[in-house]
């Protein structure tokens, strides 16, 4: 069951656009190594505009999440973007998933 969740808007700076979605690809191996993120979506939102949606069981999967890998390698190559990343956390109120009970 997923409970919580958060959602990354990320902005491209001018002419790193497909870096940004390059870097976003090269994330899946990185997440799948993290047990308790339960779903995980890289995004394009826009011509300069990505995101990240994940969810997980608890606050301690969502808080391992933060302080993981991905996290790190956001700081590490933030001169692909405009800006600092939007993090948002959030509350899953319901959910399909295959092989997860809906909330």
């Amino acid at each position: 069951m997923v409970t919580l969740g958060l959602l990354v808007r990320l902005e491209a700076k001018p002419g790193k656009e497909a870096d940004v979605e390059n870097f976003l690809k090269g994330g899946l191996p990185l997440v799948d190594q993290e047990p308790a993120t339960t779903a995980w979506f890289a995004i394009r939102l826009g011509p300069s505009t990505f995101g990240i949606f994940d969810v997980f069981p608890d606050e301690s999967g969502r808080e391992a999440h933060l302080s993981g890998r991905v996290a790190a390698a956001l700081q590490e190559n933030a001169e692909l973007f405009a800006q600092a990343p939007d993090i948002q956390k959030l509350d899953v109120v319901a959910a399909k998933l295959p092989g997860v009970l809906a909330t």
